[in-house]
Formats: C-alpha cells, structure tokens, sequence
C-alpha cells in the first residue's frame, strides 16, 4: 500500500504565485542568499539546508525573527552529537516574554469571546500595562527565576496576562484548564509546589455556569507550597473568596493585586531557563512534568508562525483550545509577531454549531485552528461552514490533536473554502511544537501532513532502527532542535526523560507516532505506535480503521484495539452510534466491507462490539491503552487521567470478546 494511501490526482490546493512571493518563507530565502551568497530556490532547498548547517539555520532564524536577546560570543550550537545533551545558544540571554511584548501600541493584541456572547479586546500597550501590573504583584511576593506559577483557568485575557508577567520575571508557569477536577489538578501542581496560584471564580461550558472556587479549596488544602490566591472575577462581578475556605486568607481579588503604573522589566535569564511545565496525559501513572525552556520554546514557535503558518502583523489568528492543552502555549507565541491572538471560552457547540464559524466571521479571523476531532464532529452533523459565516479574511486552516483523514481534508475543501491552505500538523506536549506541519509555498495533498518542519530531522525507522520510504514505521528525529524539553521535573539524574524518548533508539529521539513519508515528501501519521495493532504480525495504524467506519453515517466514533487471543492479536472495534442506531448483523456487514473496501482485510475487525461511550484523556484525546488493559482484566494506573473514567466499566467482561 502506498505511502500516502491515496491514488496520484491528490493535489486539492496550490497556493499562488502571488501568495508565493508574499511569504515569509520566500523573503528568509532572499535574505539567505543575499547574506551567505548561496542559491536556494525553495523549500526543499531550505529544509536540505537547515539539516545540513544546524548552528547557522537557528542563528539566522534568530536574526530574521529579530529575537531580542544577547547572544553572546559562544557556539550556536554547543555538543551537537549528543541527544540529550546539545545546547542551543549556551552564552546567549534573553527574556520570553520581552519577545512577545515587543510591540506597544493601539493594535488589538488579544480579542476575548465566549459561548455567552461576551467579548473584550486588549491593544497592545494595555497588554503590557497589565503584565507590568501583575509582574509587580510577583515580585513583591519575591517571584523569581525557578518559583512556579500556576493557573486553573479558563482561556481568558487573564490568563494569558498572568504567564507573561510570570514569565517576564524568569519565572515557570504552568497552568490546567478548570474541567481537569480536584485529581487531575493535584495530579500536576501537586508535583511542582508553586509557590502562586491564579484561579477564576467559575467558567461557563454549554450554557452551565460552573464553579471553581470550590475545587480550589481542595486543592489549596492539599499543596501547602501556594502562598497567594488571585481570584480572577468571570462568572460573577465579586466573587466570595470566603468559599475558599480556611485559604480565603492567602487570597487576594485580581483588581486588587499588584501595582497599577508599574513600569515593565524583563529579567533576562540563560536560554534554557525554565519556562513551562506542561504534562503528559498520565493514563499510564501520575503525568510527567515536562519542563520547556525559554529559548528553544520561543525559537522554534516563531519559526512555525512566521516561516510554516506564514503569520503577519495584519493577521488575527483563533485556536480552539483550553490552557491545559500546549496549542495555548503555542497560541500565545503568536504575540511576538504583533499579529492579534483571538482567544475563546465555553463549548464549540453552544449554542450552535456554528459559534466559532460565527466568530471567526466577525472578528475577520485569517488563521482559524482546531482539531480533526471538532472538523469530524461537524462532518457528522453536515455542517457547512462556508454557508453559515462569512469566511471571506480566512486563508488558513490548521487542524491537530489526532490525524486529519482523507475524508476530512474533502470535507473541508468542499464546506469551509476552496482557497485555503489546509495545514495538518503534528508534534506533542513533548516538543511544545510540531514535527511536521503547513508550508505556505507548496501545494496541500489530500491525507498529508505538507512538510517536515525546518530544522527537524524528521526520519521513519522500522524496528530495526534502519530509515525506511514507501513504507510505515516510527517517527523519529535523529538530530538534537531547540524545543527539545530541558529535562522533566524531580527527575535529577535524567533517567525518565531519557526512558521516555531515547531508549528504543540510542541517541535518536522517538516520539511514538506510527508515520510514513509520502511520494510528494509529506507526511502521514496513521495513530499512536503503542496503539498499533499486530494481528498475524501485520502492524497496523489504528487511525486507518477510524477513518473508513467513522465516514458511516450511523457511527459517531469507533476506538479500535488488540485482543490477545489464541497465541495471536485480533482486532476488536468498539462503537459508539448516532441515537436511535442498533448494532445489528447488516451495519456490522457494513462496517466490515467498508473497513475492507479502504484499507485492507487485515483491518477488518474480529469483534465488533456497540459501546455507549468511549473513554479519553482530560485533552480530549481517545485512550486506546486503558481499554485494552481493562479488556485484558489489567488495572488501568491513573483514572484521575481520564475526562470520562466511568466509560471503562462497559468494557469490562464483554461476553462478545470471551468466543
């Protein structure tokens, strides 16, 4: 089976040459070649060169995005054949949040909507005015480098205004989004004792008001480190700090903390000084503090924003998400290109499918980012975005959080926008980043990833750790890049963070994806590599199986695994259908012969089993691993780490896996 699965005529857009010769990515080239008198003449050029000259790829990169920083006189580059062990820029000091805030001016720097109507927008000197006044609160509690900062809030102005002023001071911030609940929040802040807690009085999801203040009693009760409470007032004008209960006392309202008129400092600190501790999903245990640095996290976002997504000063770009989830960090990079952040808070669905389409519509939103998820859950209710809102500013689409099918790359083209750069991008909470991901001067193939990031020796090796074309096997990258994470947190001697990446391939990072790269040099991830399935020794992507039954109209989701069964692994599909839909023996005829149809008959499952609900992570992310464990009579190790842990009981002594 070919690479990229699909027959040759897969070219669904182009971009023009206009739109060509405007990118930022073609005006790095010219300055490439004008600076070093070389001839690249595109982004195969580009990318051949960014491998090959590491060091002088990211030092240009770094003058081309005008990183205020002082570099010093050192390598750009120190150890580079040592994963992990390469540092980038060791002589080099800067300051993350000095790079976001450089701009001080009218234009809107974040607009605020939410389910309920509301908006707010914040220009840019307002911006800083209030990081300079949060920043000054910090620091009168003696915040500095090393202290954490955390939040448990929702996707506000706020929230974004507390990391800066956290990280303006050299500080780490580290934030959960207020659905995490009680376990999940000490799960995470439990570990890394901070020392200030930002929280909001509630939030608002598909027309609820929900309460925050009392969770946050709990979770104050249990981390003796927090010293502060801002309470941020949404859901109500004057929240009662009294239902914090006996931690009412280390509570202080948003208004009323720090110094109005503060002047701005940034303290510049080395570039891998701790930023952000984001974490693993933690179905497997307690979740892995992983520790981003400033530097790397600010290099590498604005690579992606300025040479892959192509973001400009005259852009507004909107990504769905919450701040648990890193597309929030990655988000917020987009300050430092001056372009406008659209930040929203509540239920996509609420209180149409339309809402965000809507919004995106009136706040002329050029950059609109979100899930495959979400695009197949409007795919299901037949959805047409391009007739419910007026996307004329929109020119490009970014999608993440799983693979985007095939079938939703057709849908998109043929419901949202015809001119569209539709960018499928890849990478992880792991890398705070992508792999592989857009490129506005090369054309979009129907089920491909465009194009390995710059700078990222994106490779496919097969289990024997040799690189492989035309064929599937595991993502890796077999050269150190600046985003690689710093280390994770009480983790002294480096052991987990090498056992997490590093084991199955020495000195070569492995991510865990299973991928192949396509004919046209994209890419295409075909699920989890722990989630591949292996009957007869067949390995086999489970995102295949998701995208032929998941176009049947009667199937809302499917979540396959692997059966141990007779000495051997068979494929075990679980369903969850549209109301009023039964699980009889012609749709199971059905879901069989179109499994068989679009990928192969080693897909095609053994069992196919009707489950009311299927069970996934806080992110939002299905959780092949805990259903196979509990198929199999295992414990699942963390159900704090699932959104929906009360989905696992349907699985549990399923008489149709038991013949």
């Amino acid at each position: 089976m070919a690479a990229s699965g699909n027959s040759p005529m897969t070219e669904l857009w182009r971009p023009s040459a206009a739109r060509i010769a405007d990118a930022n990515l073609t005006r790095f080239i010219k300055c490439l070649n004008a600076r070093r008198g070389s001839t690249l003449s595109g982004y195969d050029d580009l990318y051949a060169w960014s491998l090959a000259q590491p060091a002088e790829f990211w030092a240009e990169l770094a003058r081309f995005a005008d990183v205020r920083a002082d570099f010093g006189s050192g390598p750009a580059i120190e150890n580079p054949g040592r994963m992990p062990g390469t540092r980038f820029f060791p002589g080099a000091r800067l300051n993350f949040a000095e790079n976001l805030l450089r701009f001080e001016d009218d234009q809107p720097a974040l607009v605020f909507r939410n389910e309920r109507g509301t908006r707010r927008a914040l220009s840019y000197r307002e911006l800083r005015q209030q990081v300079a006044r949060i920043a000054a609160g910090l620091a009168a509690l003696g915040v500095g480098p090393g202290d954490r900062v955390a939040g448990f809030l929702p996707n506000l102005p706020e929230t974004a205004i507390a990391m800066l002023a956290t990280a303006s001071l050299g500080a780490i911030w580290s934030s959960c989004s207020p659905d995490f609940g009680v376990h999940g929040v000490l799960d995470r802040f439990g570990q890394i004792a901070p020392r200030v807690l930002f929280t909001a009085d509630g939030y608002f999801y598909a027309g609820k008001k929900l309460d925050s203040l009392g969770p946050m009693s709990e979770v104050l009760g249990k981390i003796g480190s927090i010293e502060r409470v801002v309470v941020i007032p949404y859901t109500e004008e004057e929240p009662e700090l009294a239902r914090l209960g006996p931690a009412a006392a280390k509570a202080v309202a948003w208004g009323r903390f720090g110094t109005a008129g503060a002047p701005l400092k940034f303290a510049r600190q080395p570039f891998n000084t701790p930023l952000y501790i984001l974490y693993s999903s933690g179905t497997t245990g307690v979740p892995k503090c992983i520790v981003h640095g400033a530097g790397g996290t600010l290099l590498q976002h604005l690579k992606e924003h300025l040479l892959h997504v192509d973001l400009k000063r005259s852009d507004r770009i909107f990504y769905f998400t919450t701040c648990g989830w890193m597309m929030w960090n990655w988000l917020m990079s987009a300050l430092a290109t001056g372009a406008t952040l659209v930040l929203y808070d509540g239920s996509p669905f609420h209180p149409e499918p339309a809402t965000l389409w809507k919004m995106a519509g009136e706040e002329r939103v050029t950059v609109f980012g979100t899930s495959a998820k979400y695009l197949s859950a409007l795919e299901k209710r037949d959805f047409e975005a391009g007739r419910a809102a007026d996307l004329s500013s929109l020119r490009t689409l970014l999608s993440t959080g799983s693979p985007l099918m095939p079938e939703g790359f057709d849908y998109v083209y043929r419901t949202v926008k015809s001119d569209l750069m539709l960018a499928s991008i890849s990478g992880g909470t792991d890398i705070v980043s992508c792999f592989a991901l857009g490129c506005p001067v090369r054309p979009v193939h129907r089920g491909e990833i465009q194009c390995r990031g710059l700078g990222m020796a994106v490779d496919i090796y097969d289990d024997e750790g040799r690189p492989v074309r035309g064929e599937r096997g595991e993502l890796v990258c077999t050269a150190p890049f600046p985003s690689m994470p710093v280390g994770f947190w009480n983790d002294p001697d480096g052991a987990k963070y090498r056992a997490a990446y590093f084991e199955r391939f020495p000195n070569v990072w492995h991510h865990g994806d299973y991928a192949a790269i396509t004919e046209h040099d994209g890419l295409v991830i075909f699920g989890r590599s722990d989630a591949v399935l292996n009957p007869g020794g067949v390995r086999i992507g489970t995102a295949e199986i998701y995208s032929a039954v998941e176009a049947l109209p009667q199937v809302a989701e499917a979540l396959a695994v692997g059966q141990d069964w007779q000495d051997d692994v068979r494929v075990v599909l679980f369903v969850r259908l549209q109301a009023g839909v039964a699980l009889d023996e012609p749709l199971r005829r059905e879901i069989r012969e179109t499994i068989r149809a679009q990928t192969t008959a080693r897909h095609v499952p053994a069992r196919i089993v009707a489950v009311p609900d299927i069970p996934r992570t806080l992110s939002g992310k299905l959780t092949e691993l805990a259903v196979r464990n509990v198929i199999h009579g295992k414990p699942v190790k963390n159900l704090d780490a699932l959104a929906n842990p009360q989905a696992l009981d349907h699985f549990r002594d399923l008489p149709e896996l038991k013949t």
